[in-house]
């Protein structure tokens, strides 16, 4: 269970992250939807796993790829909003978070099942 710092610290990565994304997003993967569905801190507080959802695209793979190879970018942003509110700048690690396609795909399977 995450103690009430680690969640503090996560939602304040969470809401930042967003932000840089929606901001710098445009530059890096164009038109697709990126949107920050989780943030786990590690409980020293010095790793940040985000975790991802992309929309809006046929080539998620790709956009994802793009999301990593500017990460330093990301996390640079990311670094200039937060650091007057945490000691310690955490290590960010970017995953992909595909739980809602997957529940549309069910959905789909469910409802062509008559």
């Amino acid at each position: 269970m995450a103690s009430k710092r680690q969640e503090q610290v996560a939602a304040l990565i969470k809401r930042n992250f967003s932000i840089v994304l929606t901001n710098e997003g445009l530059y890096i993967y164009g038109d697709a939807l990126v949107s920050v569905t989780d943030v786990k801190m590690s409980p020293d507080l010095r790793l940040a796993k985000i975790y991802v959802s992309i929309f809006n695209t046929d080539d998620k793979d790709a956009v994802f790829d793009l999301i990593l190879q500017h990460t330093a970018t990301l996390k640079y942003e990311l670094v200039k909003r937060i650091r007057k509110h945490v000691r310690r700048i955490p290590d960010i690690r970017i995953y992909r978070d595909d739980l809602l396609d997957e529940m549309y795909n069910i959905d789909d399977m469910l409802n062509n099942l008559d």
